[in-house]
Protein backbone atom coordinates (compact mmCIF):
# COMPACT_ATOMS: atom_id res chain seq x y z
CA UNK A 1 0.00 0.00 0.00
CA UNK A 2 3.44 2.17 -0.14
CA UNK A 3 2.04 3.44 -3.57
CA UNK A 4 -0.93 4.76 -2.67
CA UNK A 5 1.27 7.44 -0.28
CA UNK A 6 3.96 7.90 -3.29
CA UNK A 7 1.25 9.64 -5.13
CA UNK A 8 1.38 12.73 -3.06
CA UNK A 9 -2.63 13.14 -2.88
CA UNK A 10 -3.33 14.38 1.04
CA UNK A 11 -6.45 12.10 0.40
CA UNK A 12 -4.78 9.12 -0.62
CA UNK A 13 -3.83 7.75 2.87
CA UNK A 14 -6.35 8.46 5.44
CA UNK A 15 -4.66 5.34 8.07
CA UNK A 16 -1.35 6.71 9.05
CA UNK A 17 -1.24 3.05 10.20
CA UNK A 18 -0.49 1.49 6.85
CA UNK A 19 1.86 -1.02 7.02
CA UNK A 20 2.41 -5.08 7.69
CA UNK A 21 0.14 -7.00 9.18
CA UNK A 22 0.90 -7.86 12.81
CA UNK A 23 1.39 -11.74 13.10
CA UNK A 24 -1.04 -12.53 16.53
CA UNK A 25 -0.33 -16.15 16.37
CA UNK A 26 0.10 -17.66 19.44
CA UNK A 27 0.08 -21.23 21.07
CA UNK A 28 -3.39 -20.96 22.59
CA UNK A 29 -6.29 -22.96 21.05
CA UNK A 30 -8.32 -19.62 20.80
CA UNK A 31 -6.97 -16.41 18.85
CA UNK A 32 -8.21 -13.02 17.53
CA UNK A 33 -6.74 -11.73 14.75
CA UNK A 34 -6.00 -8.23 14.29
CA UNK A 35 -7.49 -6.35 11.43
CA UNK A 36 -4.60 -5.16 8.75
CA UNK A 37 -4.49 -1.64 7.73
CA UNK A 38 -6.04 -2.23 4.25
CA UNK A 39 -9.15 -3.42 6.74
CA UNK A 40 -9.23 -0.41 9.20
CA UNK A 41 -8.80 1.90 5.78
CA UNK A 42 -11.62 0.30 4.46
CA UNK A 43 -14.08 0.75 7.25
CA UNK A 44 -12.95 4.07 7.89
CA UNK A 45 -13.72 5.03 4.48
CA UNK A 46 -17.29 3.38 4.60
CA UNK A 47 -17.88 5.39 7.61
CA UNK A 48 -17.12 8.29 6.06
CA UNK A 49 -19.87 7.35 3.72
CA UNK A 50 -22.30 6.76 5.94
CA UNK A 51 -21.88 10.18 7.60
CA UNK A 52 -22.13 11.78 4.48
CA UNK A 53 -25.43 10.29 3.51
CA UNK A 54 -26.54 10.46 6.87
CA UNK A 55 -26.11 14.46 6.61
CA UNK A 56 -27.10 14.71 2.85
CA UNK A 57 -30.67 12.94 4.31
CA UNK A 58 -31.12 15.99 6.58
CA UNK A 59 -33.10 17.11 4.05
CA UNK A 60 -35.56 14.62 4.20
CA UNK A 61 -36.25 15.13 7.49
CA UNK A 62 -37.94 18.85 6.57
CA UNK A 63 -40.09 17.09 4.01
CA UNK A 64 -40.98 14.26 6.94
CA UNK A 65 -41.61 17.21 9.89
CA UNK A 66 -43.84 19.47 7.56
CA UNK A 67 -45.75 16.36 6.91
CA UNK A 68 -46.71 15.02 10.24
CA UNK A 69 -46.71 18.46 12.11
CA UNK A 70 -49.22 19.73 9.52
CA UNK A 71 -51.66 17.04 10.32
CA UNK A 72 -51.86 18.20 13.75
CA UNK A 73 -51.16 21.68 13.40
CA UNK A 74 -54.12 22.47 10.87
CA UNK A 75 -56.63 20.85 13.82
CA UNK A 76 -55.33 24.29 15.82
CA UNK A 77 -54.97 26.61 12.62
CA UNK A 78 -59.06 26.31 11.83
CA UNK A 79 -59.98 27.04 15.44
CA UNK A 80 -57.00 30.05 15.43
CA UNK A 81 -57.42 31.46 11.75
CA UNK A 82 -61.11 30.20 11.32
CA UNK A 83 -59.88 28.94 8.02
CA UNK A 84 -62.70 26.85 5.85
CA UNK A 85 -62.49 22.96 4.52
CA UNK A 86 -61.19 24.27 0.71
CA UNK A 87 -58.68 26.38 2.58
CA UNK A 88 -57.44 23.50 4.62
CA UNK A 89 -57.11 21.45 1.56
CA UNK A 90 -54.82 24.13 -0.44
CA UNK A 91 -52.84 24.39 2.69
CA UNK A 92 -52.12 20.95 2.91
CA UNK A 93 -52.00 19.79 -0.28
CA UNK A 94 -50.17 22.64 -1.87
CA UNK A 95 -46.74 21.37 -0.23
CA UNK A 96 -46.49 19.05 -2.61
CA UNK A 97 -47.27 20.71 -6.13
CA UNK A 98 -45.10 23.81 -4.86
CA UNK A 99 -42.22 21.30 -4.23
CA UNK A 100 -42.42 21.15 -7.83
CA UNK A 101 -41.12 24.07 -8.88
CA UNK A 102 -38.13 23.27 -6.67
CA UNK A 103 -37.78 19.76 -7.94
CA UNK A 104 -37.53 21.13 -11.50
CA UNK A 105 -34.94 24.10 -10.60
CA UNK A 106 -33.37 21.53 -8.62
CA UNK A 107 -32.15 19.61 -11.53
CA UNK A 108 -30.98 22.21 -13.54
CA UNK A 109 -29.35 24.26 -10.42
CA UNK A 110 -27.20 21.03 -8.96
CA UNK A 111 -25.64 20.65 -12.34
CA UNK A 112 -24.70 24.65 -12.38
CA UNK A 113 -23.25 24.66 -8.54
CA UNK A 114 -22.99 21.14 -7.40
CA UNK A 115 -25.47 18.78 -5.13
CA UNK A 116 -24.07 19.55 -1.70
CA UNK A 117 -24.55 23.45 -2.28
CA UNK A 118 -27.91 22.88 -4.16
CA UNK A 119 -28.97 21.27 -0.83
CA UNK A 120 -27.85 24.15 1.27
CA UNK A 121 -29.79 26.55 -1.08
CA UNK A 122 -32.95 24.50 -0.54
CA UNK A 123 -32.72 24.47 3.21
CA UNK A 124 -32.10 28.37 3.27
CA UNK A 125 -35.29 28.79 1.43
CA UNK A 126 -37.13 25.97 4.07
CA UNK A 127 -35.89 28.22 6.52
CA UNK A 128 -37.58 31.44 5.25
CA UNK A 129 -40.60 30.14 4.97
CA UNK A 130 -41.15 28.08 8.21
CA UNK A 131 -40.11 31.80 9.66
CA UNK A 132 -42.73 33.17 7.93
CA UNK A 133 -45.83 30.63 8.79
CA UNK A 134 -44.67 30.79 12.49
CA UNK A 135 -45.57 34.58 12.38
CA UNK A 136 -48.39 34.26 10.24
CA UNK A 137 -50.88 36.68 11.08
CA UNK A 138 -53.37 35.36 8.10
CA UNK A 139 -54.41 32.56 6.08
CA UNK A 140 -52.65 34.47 3.42
CA UNK A 141 -49.12 35.10 5.24
CA UNK A 142 -49.27 31.31 5.91
CA UNK A 143 -49.50 30.46 2.43
CA UNK A 144 -46.89 32.23 1.23
CA UNK A 145 -44.75 30.77 3.91
CA UNK A 146 -46.46 27.37 3.11
CA UNK A 147 -44.74 28.05 -0.53
CA UNK A 148 -41.56 28.74 0.18
CA UNK A 149 -41.44 25.92 2.46
CA UNK A 150 -42.32 23.66 -0.39
CA UNK A 151 -39.81 25.36 -2.86
CA UNK A 152 -37.40 24.70 -0.54
CA UNK A 153 -38.13 21.09 0.46
CA UNK A 154 -38.22 20.06 -3.20
CA UNK A 155 -34.69 21.22 -3.73
CA UNK A 156 -33.16 19.53 -0.63
CA UNK A 157 -35.25 16.44 -1.42
CA UNK A 158 -34.81 15.59 -5.01
CA UNK A 159 -31.19 15.90 -5.17
CA UNK A 160 -29.94 14.59 -1.90
CA UNK A 161 -31.32 11.20 -3.33
CA UNK A 162 -29.04 11.89 -6.30
CA UNK A 163 -25.51 12.19 -4.27
CA UNK A 164 -26.34 9.85 -1.96
CA UNK A 165 -26.69 7.96 -4.99
CA UNK A 166 -23.03 8.78 -6.64
CA UNK A 167 -20.96 8.71 -3.61
CA UNK A 168 -22.38 5.10 -2.29
CA UNK A 169 -20.36 1.84 -3.63
CA UNK A 170 -22.80 -0.85 -5.31
CA UNK A 171 -22.66 -3.13 -2.13
CA UNK A 172 -24.15 -0.48 -0.49
CA UNK A 173 -26.11 1.91 -2.32
CA UNK A 174 -29.33 0.21 -1.77
CA UNK A 175 -28.87 1.15 1.97
CA UNK A 176 -27.98 4.41 1.84
CA UNK A 177 -29.89 5.78 -0.79
CA UNK A 178 -33.23 4.62 1.12
CA UNK A 179 -31.54 6.88 4.38
CA UNK A 180 -33.72 9.69 3.00
CA UNK A 181 -36.80 7.34 3.45
CA UNK A 182 -35.85 6.92 6.87
CA UNK A 183 -35.18 10.69 7.71
CA UNK A 184 -38.87 11.78 6.30
CA UNK A 185 -40.53 8.91 8.76
CA UNK A 186 -38.20 10.11 11.75
CA UNK A 187 -39.10 13.74 10.37
CA UNK A 188 -43.03 12.29 10.05
CA UNK A 189 -42.77 10.69 13.94
CA UNK A 190 -41.13 14.31 15.22
CA UNK A 191 -43.99 16.08 14.02
CA UNK A 192 -46.50 13.29 15.34
CA UNK A 193 -44.64 13.81 18.50
CA UNK A 194 -44.37 17.74 18.23
CA UNK A 195 -48.47 18.21 17.70
CA UNK A 196 -48.82 15.85 21.14
CA UNK A 197 -46.55 18.09 23.08
CA UNK A 198 -47.45 21.41 22.44
CA UNK A 199 -50.86 20.38 22.08
CA UNK A 200 -52.06 21.75 25.48
CA UNK A 201 -50.78 24.97 24.71
CA UNK A 202 -53.42 27.79 23.35
CA UNK A 203 -55.33 27.79 20.38
CA UNK A 204 -53.01 30.93 19.27
CA UNK A 205 -49.55 29.61 20.09
CA UNK A 206 -49.69 25.59 19.77
CA UNK A 207 -49.62 25.69 15.98
CA UNK A 208 -47.02 28.53 15.45
CA UNK A 209 -44.67 26.06 18.26
CA UNK A 210 -45.28 23.16 16.33
CA UNK A 211 -44.27 24.51 12.83
CA UNK A 212 -41.56 26.55 14.22
CA UNK A 213 -39.54 23.93 15.86
CA UNK A 214 -39.43 22.73 11.78
CA UNK A 215 -36.73 25.34 11.17
CA UNK A 216 -33.96 23.24 13.71
CA UNK A 217 -33.17 20.47 11.12
CA UNK A 218 -32.02 23.23 8.59
CA UNK A 219 -29.78 24.48 10.83
CA UNK A 220 -27.36 21.00 10.80
CA UNK A 221 -27.97 21.18 6.98
CA UNK A 222 -25.77 24.16 7.06
CA UNK A 223 -23.46 22.52 9.31
CA UNK A 224 -22.98 19.87 7.17
CA UNK A 225 -22.09 21.50 4.07
CA UNK A 226 -18.20 22.52 5.56
CA UNK A 227 -18.14 18.28 6.16
CA UNK A 228 -19.42 16.51 3.34
CA UNK A 229 -17.13 16.38 0.01
CA UNK A 230 -18.79 17.54 -3.47
CA UNK A 231 -19.90 14.66 -5.86
CA UNK A 232 -17.41 12.95 -7.62
CA UNK A 233 -19.33 12.03 -10.68
CA UNK A 234 -20.43 16.38 -10.73
CA UNK A 235 -17.05 17.06 -10.41
CA UNK A 236 -16.08 15.06 -13.67
CA UNK A 237 -19.01 15.77 -15.46
CA UNK A 238 -17.51 19.41 -15.05
CA UNK A 239 -14.11 18.36 -16.02
CA UNK A 240 -12.21 18.18 -12.45
CA UNK A 241 -10.63 15.26 -12.36
CA UNK A 242 -7.97 15.74 -9.66
CA UNK A 243 -10.82 16.82 -7.29
CA UNK A 244 -13.15 13.67 -8.51
CA UNK A 245 -10.22 11.10 -8.03
CA UNK A 246 -9.57 13.16 -4.07
CA UNK A 247 -13.31 12.68 -3.11
CA UNK A 248 -13.08 8.75 -4.36
CA UNK A 249 -10.05 8.25 -2.59
CA UNK A 250 -12.10 9.19 0.40
CA UNK A 251 -15.03 7.27 -0.06
CA UNK A 252 -13.34 3.55 -1.86
CA UNK A 253 -11.65 0.97 -0.55
CA UNK A 254 -8.72 0.81 -2.71
CA UNK A 255 -6.93 2.73 -5.13
CA UNK A 256 -8.16 0.11 -7.27
CA UNK A 257 -11.01 0.73 -6.79
CA UNK A 258 -10.75 4.63 -7.58
CA UNK A 259 -8.80 4.18 -10.96
CA UNK A 260 -11.66 1.56 -11.76
CA UNK A 261 -15.14 3.74 -10.55
CA UNK A 262 -13.21 6.99 -12.44
CA UNK A 263 -13.30 4.86 -15.77
CA UNK A 264 -16.63 3.80 -15.17
CA UNK A 265 -17.73 7.22 -14.87
CA UNK A 266 -15.61 8.82 -17.32
CA UNK A 267 -17.07 6.11 -19.94
CA UNK A 268 -20.47 7.01 -18.78
CA UNK A 269 -20.50 10.82 -18.53
CA UNK A 270 -18.23 10.81 -21.78
CA UNK A 271 -16.38 13.40 -20.36
CA UNK A 272 -13.02 12.94 -22.54
CA UNK A 273 -14.80 12.15 -25.47
CA UNK A 274 -16.81 13.81 -28.31
CA UNK A 275 -20.07 12.17 -28.01
CA UNK A 276 -23.10 12.53 -29.51
CA UNK A 277 -24.93 12.88 -26.50
CA UNK A 278 -23.08 16.18 -25.67
CA UNK A 279 -24.92 17.38 -28.85
CA UNK A 280 -28.04 16.60 -27.13
CA UNK A 281 -29.89 19.13 -24.68
CA UNK A 282 -30.97 16.93 -21.52
CA UNK A 283 -34.47 17.82 -22.19
CA UNK A 284 -34.97 16.90 -25.50
CA UNK A 285 -33.17 13.42 -24.71
CA UNK A 286 -35.64 13.35 -22.09
CA UNK A 287 -38.56 14.41 -24.13
CA UNK A 288 -37.85 12.11 -26.85
CA UNK A 289 -36.21 9.62 -25.36
CA UNK A 290 -34.14 6.19 -26.82
CA UNK A 291 -35.97 3.10 -26.04
CA UNK A 292 -33.39 2.58 -23.17
CA UNK A 293 -34.30 6.12 -21.70
CA UNK A 294 -37.77 5.70 -22.15
CA UNK A 295 -37.86 2.22 -20.26
CA UNK A 296 -35.89 4.32 -17.58
CA UNK A 297 -38.69 6.80 -16.89
CA UNK A 298 -41.34 4.36 -17.09
CA UNK A 299 -39.48 2.83 -13.90
CA UNK A 300 -38.33 6.27 -12.36
CA UNK A 301 -41.78 7.93 -12.71
CA UNK A 302 -43.96 5.37 -12.57
CA UNK A 303 -42.69 4.25 -9.29
CA UNK A 304 -42.81 8.13 -7.93
CA UNK A 305 -46.84 8.40 -9.04
CA UNK A 306 -47.81 5.01 -7.52
CA UNK A 307 -45.87 5.94 -4.02
CA UNK A 308 -48.39 8.80 -4.05
CA UNK A 309 -51.38 7.97 -5.58
CA UNK A 310 -51.71 4.78 -3.53
CA UNK A 311 -52.90 7.67 -0.45
CA UNK A 312 -49.88 7.61 1.69
CA UNK A 313 -49.62 11.29 2.40
CA UNK A 314 -53.66 11.27 2.51
CA UNK A 315 -53.14 8.24 5.49
CA UNK A 316 -50.13 10.78 6.74
CA UNK A 317 -51.64 14.29 6.48
CA UNK A 318 -55.76 13.41 7.80
CA UNK A 319 -54.71 10.25 10.06
CA UNK A 320 -56.65 12.91 12.78
CA UNK A 321 -60.04 12.89 10.51
CA UNK A 322 -59.48 8.82 9.56
CA UNK A 323 -59.47 8.02 13.42
CA UNK A 324 -62.51 10.74 14.41
CA UNK A 325 -64.27 9.04 11.17
CA UNK A 326 -63.46 5.71 12.86
CA UNK A 327 -64.78 6.81 16.75
CA UNK A 328 -62.23 8.89 18.52
CA UNK A 329 -63.74 12.09 19.49
CA UNK A 330 -60.98 13.49 21.85
CA UNK A 331 -58.45 16.09 19.97
CA UNK A 332 -55.09 14.63 22.16
CA UNK A 333 -56.23 10.88 21.64
CA UNK A 334 -56.73 12.05 18.23
CA UNK A 335 -52.97 13.07 18.15
CA UNK A 336 -52.03 10.00 20.48
CA UNK A 337 -53.37 7.58 17.90
CA UNK A 338 -50.93 9.37 15.08
CA UNK A 339 -47.77 8.77 17.47
CA UNK A 340 -48.59 5.54 17.24
CA UNK A 341 -48.86 5.35 13.41
CA UNK A 342 -45.09 7.61 13.09
CA UNK A 343 -43.31 4.93 15.46
CA UNK A 344 -44.80 2.15 13.08
CA UNK A 345 -43.66 4.14 10.33
CA UNK A 346 -40.65 4.81 11.09
CA UNK A 347 -39.95 0.92 13.13
CA UNK A 348 -40.47 -0.59 9.41
CA UNK A 349 -38.22 1.95 7.67
CA UNK A 350 -35.29 0.64 10.07
CA UNK A 351 -36.59 -2.96 8.64
CA UNK A 352 -36.38 -2.45 5.09
CA UNK A 353 -32.82 -0.71 5.35
CA UNK A 354 -31.36 -4.16 6.35
CA UNK A 355 -33.25 -6.20 3.84
CA UNK A 356 -32.74 -4.00 1.33
CA UNK A 357 -29.64 -4.71 -0.22
CA UNK A 358 -29.74 -8.51 0.76
CA UNK A 359 -33.49 -9.72 0.04
CA UNK A 360 -33.20 -7.26 -3.32
CA UNK A 361 -35.72 -3.87 -4.52
CA UNK A 362 -38.41 -6.29 -6.36
CA UNK A 363 -39.24 -8.77 -3.96
CA UNK A 364 -39.73 -6.56 -1.14
CA UNK A 365 -41.98 -4.32 -3.72
CA UNK A 366 -44.22 -7.35 -4.07
CA UNK A 367 -44.04 -7.77 -0.19
CA UNK A 368 -45.39 -3.80 0.11
CA UNK A 369 -47.77 -3.55 -2.52
CA UNK A 370 -49.63 -6.97 -1.85
CA UNK A 371 -49.76 -5.62 2.20
CA UNK A 372 -50.86 -1.93 1.47
CA UNK A 373 -54.00 -3.19 -1.17
CA UNK A 374 -55.07 -5.63 1.88
CA UNK A 375 -54.59 -3.11 4.86
CA UNK A 376 -56.67 -0.22 2.43
CA UNK A 377 -59.31 -2.48 1.59
CA UNK A 378 -59.15 -3.40 5.38
CA UNK A 379 -59.44 0.22 6.23
CA UNK A 380 -62.57 1.18 4.01
CA UNK A 381 -64.13 -2.10 5.75
CA UNK A 382 -63.73 -1.00 8.84
CA UNK A 383 -64.77 2.89 8.22
CA UNK A 384 -67.49 1.68 6.45
CA UNK A 385 -69.11 -0.70 8.93
CA UNK A 386 -68.27 1.99 11.52
CA UNK A 387 -70.48 4.22 9.96
CA UNK A 388 -73.20 2.24 8.14
CA UNK A 389 -73.56 -0.69 10.09
CA UNK A 390 -72.57 0.22 13.76
CA UNK A 391 -74.45 -2.80 15.07
CA UNK A 392 -72.00 -5.96 13.25
CA UNK A 393 -68.74 -4.73 14.92
CA UNK A 394 -68.60 -3.23 18.97
CA UNK A 395 -67.43 0.87 18.50
CA UNK A 396 -64.01 -0.31 19.93
CA UNK A 397 -63.38 -2.84 17.83
CA UNK A 398 -63.68 -0.95 14.63
CA UNK A 399 -61.68 1.67 16.38
CA UNK A 400 -58.66 -1.29 16.92
CA UNK A 401 -59.17 -2.75 13.46
CA UNK A 402 -59.12 1.56 11.58
CA UNK A 403 -55.86 1.63 14.12
CA UNK A 404 -53.98 -1.49 12.91
CA UNK A 405 -55.58 -1.08 9.10
CA UNK A 406 -53.29 2.21 9.20
CA UNK A 407 -50.41 0.83 11.00
CA UNK A 408 -50.10 -1.52 8.67
CA UNK A 409 -50.52 0.03 5.71
CA UNK A 410 -47.45 2.88 6.20
CA UNK A 411 -45.52 -0.37 7.63
CA UNK A 412 -46.00 -2.19 4.59
CA UNK A 413 -45.04 1.44 2.48
CA UNK A 414 -42.42 1.72 4.97
CA UNK A 415 -40.33 -1.90 3.94
CA UNK A 416 -40.63 -1.51 0.14
CA UNK A 417 -42.37 1.11 -1.85
CA UNK A 418 -41.73 4.30 0.57
CA UNK A 419 -37.41 3.80 0.15
CA UNK A 420 -37.22 1.22 -3.12
CA UNK A 421 -39.14 4.46 -4.88
CA UNK A 422 -36.09 6.63 -3.36
CA UNK A 423 -33.25 4.09 -4.66
CA UNK A 424 -34.64 3.43 -7.72
CA UNK A 425 -35.27 7.24 -8.92
CA UNK A 426 -31.77 7.95 -7.68
CA UNK A 427 -29.88 5.10 -9.29
CA UNK A 428 -31.83 3.43 -12.79
CA UNK A 429 -30.67 6.93 -14.93
CA UNK A 430 -27.09 7.70 -16.41
CA UNK A 431 -24.95 10.36 -14.99
CA UNK A 432 -25.87 13.14 -17.57
CA UNK A 433 -29.48 12.73 -17.09
CA UNK A 434 -29.66 12.11 -13.69
CA UNK A 435 -30.31 15.29 -12.03
CA UNK A 436 -32.98 16.33 -14.77
CA UNK A 437 -34.41 12.84 -14.90
CA UNK A 438 -34.85 12.25 -11.37
CA UNK A 439 -36.14 15.86 -10.63
CA UNK A 440 -38.91 14.70 -13.68
CA UNK A 441 -39.27 11.97 -11.64
CA UNK A 442 -40.86 14.14 -8.54
CA UNK A 443 -42.91 15.73 -11.10
CA UNK A 444 -45.34 12.62 -11.19
CA UNK A 445 -44.95 11.94 -7.21
CA UNK A 446 -45.62 15.43 -6.36
CA UNK A 447 -48.60 16.07 -8.50
CA UNK A 448 -49.90 12.78 -7.24
CA UNK A 449 -49.67 13.98 -3.96
CA UNK A 450 -51.14 16.65 -4.58
CA UNK A 451 -54.18 15.87 -6.13
CA UNK A 452 -54.88 13.61 -3.09
CA UNK A 453 -54.09 16.06 -0.41
CA UNK A 454 -56.54 18.39 -2.09
CA UNK A 455 -59.17 16.75 -2.98
CA UNK A 456 -59.06 13.95 -0.16
CA UNK A 457 -61.73 16.02 2.39
CA UNK A 458 -64.19 16.81 -0.35
CA UNK A 459 -64.05 13.44 -2.20
CA UNK A 460 -64.37 11.91 1.20
CA UNK A 461 -67.51 13.77 1.81
CA UNK A 462 -68.87 12.76 -1.12
CA UNK A 463 -68.38 8.80 -1.19
CA UNK A 464 -67.09 8.77 2.77
CA UNK A 465 -63.36 8.33 3.95
CA UNK A 466 -64.42 5.27 4.06
CA UNK A 467 -65.21 4.58 0.29
CA UNK A 468 -61.79 6.63 0.00
CA UNK A 469 -59.82 3.55 0.81
CA UNK A 470 -61.82 1.20 -1.38
CA UNK A 471 -60.61 3.80 -4.34
CA UNK A 472 -57.02 3.81 -2.54
CA UNK A 473 -57.03 0.09 -2.67
CA UNK A 474 -57.71 -0.29 -6.19
CA UNK A 475 -55.21 2.19 -7.71
CA UNK A 476 -52.74 -0.55 -4.91
CA UNK A 477 -53.68 -3.17 -6.80
CA UNK A 478 -53.00 -2.02 -9.95
CA UNK A 479 -49.16 -1.13 -8.74
CA UNK A 480 -48.48 -4.84 -8.13
CA UNK A 481 -49.07 -5.21 -11.64
CA UNK A 482 -46.71 -2.14 -12.43
CA UNK A 483 -43.89 -4.08 -10.73
CA UNK A 484 -44.27 -6.93 -12.08
CA UNK A 485 -44.14 -5.79 -15.38
CA UNK A 486 -42.15 -2.38 -15.34
CA UNK A 487 -39.21 -2.49 -12.55
CA UNK A 488 -36.38 -4.89 -13.09
CA UNK A 489 -34.23 -5.79 -10.41
CA UNK A 490 -30.99 -3.08 -9.57
CA UNK A 491 -29.39 -4.65 -6.51
CA UNK A 492 -25.76 -5.50 -6.52
CA UNK A 493 -25.20 -3.47 -9.78
CA UNK A 494 -22.96 -0.23 -10.10
CA UNK A 495 -24.78 2.50 -11.62
CA UNK A 496 -22.73 1.93 -14.77
CA UNK A 497 -23.75 -1.22 -15.03
CA UNK A 498 -28.07 -0.20 -14.73
CA UNK A 499 -27.60 2.07 -17.46
CA UNK A 500 -26.07 -1.02 -19.57
CA UNK A 501 -28.89 -3.15 -18.31
CA UNK A 502 -31.42 -0.66 -19.03
CA UNK A 503 -30.20 -0.38 -22.79
CA UNK A 504 -30.28 -4.40 -23.16
CA UNK A 505 -34.04 -4.00 -22.45
CA UNK A 506 -33.64 -7.30 -20.46
CA UNK A 507 -35.12 -7.84 -16.45
CA UNK A 508 -38.79 -7.30 -16.94
CA UNK A 509 -41.91 -9.25 -16.49
CA UNK A 510 -40.93 -10.72 -13.37
CA UNK A 511 -37.64 -11.70 -14.82
CA UNK A 512 -34.47 -10.71 -13.27
CA UNK A 513 -31.36 -9.67 -14.57
CA UNK A 514 -28.29 -10.96 -12.83
CA UNK A 515 -25.03 -9.06 -12.62
CA UNK A 516 -23.40 -11.68 -14.41
CA UNK A 517 -25.63 -10.94 -17.40
CA UNK A 518 -24.57 -7.22 -16.86
CA UNK A 519 -21.00 -7.98 -17.17
CA UNK A 520 -21.47 -9.65 -20.16
CA UNK A 521 -22.87 -7.18 -21.62
CA UNK A 522 -20.59 -4.16 -20.70
CA UNK A 523 -17.58 -6.68 -21.90
CA UNK A 524 -18.82 -7.86 -25.07
CA UNK A 525 -20.43 -4.68 -26.06
CA UNK A 526 -18.11 -1.65 -24.70
CA UNK A 527 -18.84 0.76 -27.54
CA UNK A 528 -23.03 0.46 -26.79
CA UNK A 529 -21.98 1.83 -22.92
CA UNK A 530 -23.21 5.30 -23.18
CA UNK A 531 -27.16 5.53 -23.99
CA UNK A 532 -26.04 8.36 -26.38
Amino acid sequence: MAAASGRGNKYAVLDPTDGPEVDTAGPGPRRQRRPSASERRIKVRLRFVYACAIFASLNAVLLGYDVGVMSGAIIYIQKDLHITEFQEEILVGCLSVISLLGSLSGGRTSDAIGRKWTMGLGAVIFQTGAVIMTFAPSFTVLMIGRLLAGVGIGFGAMISAVYIAEISPASARGTLTSLPEICINLGILLGYVSNYAFSGLSEHISWRVMLGVGILPSVFIGVALFVIPESPRWLMMEKRVPEARAVLLQISESEAEVDERLAEIEEAANIMKSVKSEDKAVWRELLSPSPAVRRMLYAGCGIQLFQQITGIDATVYYSPTIFRDAGIKSDQELLAATVAVGFTKTIFILVAIFLIDKVGRKPLLYVSTIGMTVCLFVLGIALTLQKHAMGLISPSIGIDLAIFAVCGNVAFFSIGMGPICWVLSSEIFPVRLRAQASALGQVGGRVGSGLVSMSFLSMARAISVGGMFFVFGAISTVSVAFVYFCVPETKGKTLEQIEIMFEGGKGWKGGEVELEDTQHLIQGDKKSASLG
